[in-house]
C-alpha cells in the first residue's frame, strides 16, 4: 500500500532534489534483418527500428505527464552491428552506411541516442569485427546520435590486446576527424570489459543476443535525492549511514519500476531490467561527488574516497534489489567527470587524478568515464590506460569501461565543452612515461585462474 506521506515524499524528490528516470531504452534485435545484400540489409534495419520504436517517445511523454516524473532520455539499443553486418559488409565504408541508416531511423522516431554500433572481441576479432572497429571514426563523425562500444575483455576470456591497441588508435583518430564537429566523437565511444547484455545507458548500450526480440530497460538516477537524505544523518554512525542509503535507493528504484511497468504495458513490449545506478548530470545538486562529500570528504579524490564509494555502491544495490526483482545493467554509482559538477570541481582543485579514478573503478560502476585528455596523447598511451581499466574488470569479475576523449589543441587545465547532459570537463594530466613496448606485443592477456569454474 502507498500512503499519502509516501506520495508527498516522492513529489518532493522530483520537484526539489532532481529525481528523474534517466532513460527508457528500447532494445531491438536486428538478427532477423541480416541479408547478404547491403542495400536490403539497410532497408530491413530501418524498417525494423522505425516500426518497433514508433510509439516509444510518445509513450514516454505520456508517462511523464500522467505521473509528473521527468524521463530525461528515450533511447534505442540494437544488436551489435558487427554481427548484423558481417554477411554484407566487405569494407569499413559498408559499415558506415549502416551507421547512417541507424542515425536516420533514430531521428525518425525521435530518440536521443541509439547504441549498438558495437563489436564483441574479448577473445579475438573476426574480419567483420575489425572492419567495424576501423569504421568507427568515420561513422561517429558522419552521424549525430549513434553511439559505439567495443568489448575487448572478460573474466572468462582475458583481454584481447590486439583490440586494445587498435582501440587506442581509433580513439585518437576519432578525436582528430571529429575536431570540427560540435561534439567530439569520442564522447559517443566506450571500451568495455565484461559488458552486460542489458545496459540501458549510453554510450555502451547494445541489445545482447541473449535478449528477446524487443525489450524495455529503464535506468534511474537520483544523486540529488541521495545527498539530501544524507544531510539529515551528518555525524551519525556507519550503520545509520548505510540504512539511510538503502532506504533512499529503494524509493528511487520504485519510481523506476513504476515507469518501466507502464512503458512495457503501453508499448506491448516485455519489461527487462531496472538499472539502479546513481547517474549524475551537470546540474547543480545532481552529483555523485557531492554525495561523497556529504559522507565526509572535502573533495572526491581525498583519502577515504574509494572506501566511501564502496560503501555507497553496495548500499545502493542492497536497497535497489529490494525494490525490483529484475535489477541488471550496470547498477551502482557512475563517476563521469564531465557530467558531474562535483567531479569537475575536484579535478580543478587537484584532488582528483586519472590514477585515483582508476582506483575508484574497483568498487563502482563502469570506470574512466568522460575524461578529457590532452589532444597529443599517443595512441599507445591511450591503449595502456584502457588495458589497466580492462584488467580491473577482468580480475574483479565486474564491468569496467573507458570513455577517454583526446581534445585536439587542448592541454592540461584547459576546459572543454561537450554540451547538454555530457557537460564540460577540465583536460586531465596523463602519465607521460611510455608503455609502447607493452601494448605493441601481439595476442591476448590470459583469463585469470579464478575464471575457470566449469
Amino acid at each position: 500500500m502507498i500512503n499519502i506521506w509516501e506520495v508527498e515524499e516522492t513529489n518532493k524528490m522530483i520537484e526539489q532534489e532532481n529525481l528523474d528516470v534517466r532513460t527508457i531504452t528500447l532494445g531491438i534485435s536486428l538478427l532477423d534483418c541480416i541479408d547478404s545484400d547491403l542495400g536490403q540489409l539497410n532497408k530491413n534495419i530501418y524498417e525494423k527500428i522505425t516500426s518497433t520504436a514508433k510509439n516509444l517517445v510518445a509513450v514516454g511523454e505520456e508517462i511523464e505527464k500522467e505521473y509528473c516524473i521527468p524521463i530525461v532520455n528515450k533511447r534505442i539499443s540494437v544488436t551489435p552491428i558487427a554481427l548484423v553486418g558481417g554477411a554484407a559488409c566487405k569494407c569499413s565504408e559498408d559499415f558506415v552506411t549502416i551507421a547512417k541508416t541507424l542515425d536516420r531511423a533514430a531521428k525518425r522516431v525521435g530518440v536521443n541516442f541509439l547504441g549498438g554500433y558495437t563489436a564483441l572481441v574479448s577473445k579475438g576479432m573476426t574480419k567483420s569485427d575489425e572492419l567495424l572497429i576501423r569504421s568507427i571514426p568515420q561513422a561517429l563523425t558522419e552521424t549525430d546520435v549513434v553511439c559505439s562500444s567495443v568489448n575487448v575483455g572478460s573474466t572468462k576470456t582475458g583481454i584481447d590486446m590486439d583490440a586494445v591497441r587498435l582501440m587506442g588508435e581509433m580513439i585518437s583518430e576519432t578525436a582528430k576527424v571529429s575536431e570540427k564537429k560540435s561534439l567530439n566523437g569520442c564522447a559517443k565511444l566506450v571500451v568495455f570489459c565484461n559488458a552486460p547484455d542489458d545496459n540501458p545507458f549510453m554510450a555502451g548500450a547494445f541489445h545482447g543476443v541473449t535478449e528477446e526480440d524487443a525489450i524495455i530497460n529503464v535506468g534511474v538516477s537520483g544523486p540529488g535525492v541521495m545527498r539530501r537524505a544524507l544531510t539529515a544523518v551528518r555525524g551519525e554512525s556507519f550503520g545509520v549511514l548505510c540504512e539511510t542509503i538503502k532506504k533512499t535507493a529503494f524509493k528511487i528504484t520504485r519510481v523506476g519500476q513504476l515507469v518501466a511497468q507502464e512503458a512495457s504495458k503501453r508499448l506491448g513490449i516485455p519489461f527487462g531490467i531496472i538499472d539502479l545506478s546513481l547517474a549524475p548530470t551537470p546540474a547543480i545538486g545532481d552529483s555523485v561527488a557531492d554525495v561523497l562529500q556529504e559522507i565526509g570528504l572535502e573533495y572526491a579524490g581525498a583519502p577515504g574516497t574509494t572506501a566511501a564509494l564502496a560503501l555507497l555502491n553496495d548500499q545502493v544495490k542492497k536497497g535497489g534489489v529490494m525494490a525490483s526483482s529484475y535489477v541488471g545493467g550496470l547498477s551502482g554509482a557512475f563517476i563521469p567527470v564531465s557530467e558531474d559538477q562535483g567531479m569537475i570541481n575536484a579535478a580543478q582543485a587537484g584532488a582528483l587524478s586519472i590514477e585515483k579514478l582508476e582506483a575508484m573503478t574497483c568498487v563502482c560502476s563502469v570506470g574512466l568515464d568522460m575524461i578529457a585528455i590532452p589532444g597529443d596523447t599517443k595512441p599507445a598511451t591511450i591503449a595502456g590506460i584502457i588495458a589497466d581499466e580492462m584488467a580491473i574488470g577482468m580480475i574483479n569479475q565486474k564491468t569496467t569501461a573507458a570513455r577517454l576523449i583526446p581534445c585536439p589543441g587542448k592541454t592540461v587545465g584547459d576546459m572543454v565543452e561537450f554540451g547538454g547532459l555530457l557537460g564540460y570537463a577540465p583536460v586531465m594530466a596523463v602519465n607521460p612515461f611510455s608503455c609502447d613496448t607493452f601494448v605493441n606485443r601481439s595476442g591476448r592477456i590470459p583469463a585469470p585462474i579464478h575464471s575457470f569454474k566449469n
